[in-house]
């Protein structure tokens, strides 16, 4: 599935282990996601994304969190002066779900515009 496709998706509630990702599926999406990578022992995907200043981190931390409220599945989110890095993972599956790379995907979409 393409990075783009994966943006136009939404998050439904995922519960349980049956909802959790197996290496396969995780190795095929993770694929088409440049700059992303596993963290946590293979249970979440990560990204450090770069911007000149701490104004433009924080317009991104801000659009980051709009948009997880709206697909009601929230980031762990550490950020700095000039950086912030985007955790995401399905706690509720024990590991990765679909979730997360929708919105790893949609975290791309907001840099594109």
């Amino acid at each position: 599935m393409r990075i783009d496709d994966l943006a136009q998706q939404h998050c439904i509630p995922r519960s349980g282990s049956e909802h959790a990702m197996d290496a396969t599926a995780v190795a095929g999406l993770l694929a088409g996601m440049p700059g992303w990578s596993l963290a946590n022992g293979g249970k979440a995907i990560v990204k450090d994304f770069r911007f000149d200043d701490f104004h433009r981190t924080l317009g991104f931390i801000n659009a980051v969190g709009f948009m997880a409220n709206r697909e009601d599945h929230h980031p762990d989110l550490e950020a700095g002066y000039g950086h912030c890095q985007v955790l995401w993972s399905t706690h509720d599956v024990g590991g990765l779900s679909l979730n997360d790379f929708i919105c790893a995907a949609r975290v791309e979409a907001l840099l594109a515009r």
